[in-house]
C-alpha cells in the first residue's frame, strides 16, 4: 500500500507561482513513476506532469516551459513547481504513483488563479 499527501495549493494571482509537494509513503518500490494530475470541474483528469525514478519527466504539451516536476528520491516527495498561472489552471492536482501495474493517487490539493 502507497499513501501520497499533497500541500502547497492555494488561491493565488493570475500570473503568480505556486509550488505542490507530494510526500509518498509505505510499500515504495526504487522503479516508479511520480506525477501530477488535475481535474477542473466538469472536465476529466488530465496528466499535468510525471517523472520516472531515473529522472525522466513527461508534460502536457500545453503546459511544458510553465510547469517544471523533480524529485527527490531519497525522501519519497515529487515536486510541481507551477509558474505564469492563469485561470485555466484552477482545478484539483492529485499526486499519482504508479509501480507497474499499481496506482495510487493522494486526495488532492486545490489550486485557484484569480483573474
Amino acid at each position: 500500500q502507497v499513501h501520497l499527501v499533497e500541500s502547497g495549493g492555494g488561491l493565488v494571482q493570475a500570473g503568480g507561482s505556486l509550488r505542490l509537494s507530494c510526500l509518498a509513503s509505505g510499500s515504495i518500490f526504487s522503479i516508479n513513476v511520480l506525477g501530477w494530475y488535475r481535474q477542473a470541474p466538469g472536465k476529466q483528469r488530465d496528466m499535468v506532469a510525471t517523472i520516472s525514478n531515473t529522472g525522466a519527466t513527461k508534460y502536457a504539451a500545453s503546459l511544458k516551459g510553465r510547469f517544471t516536476i523533480s524529485s527527490e528520491n531519497a525522501k519519497n516527495t515529487v515536486y510541481l513547481q507551477m509558474n505564469s498561472l492563469k485561470s485555466d489552471d484552477t482545478a484539483v492536482y492529485y499526486c499519482y504513483y504508479a509501480h507497474y501495474g499499481d496506482e495510487y493517487w493522494g486526495q488532492g490539493t486545490q489550486v485557484t488563479v484569480s483573474s
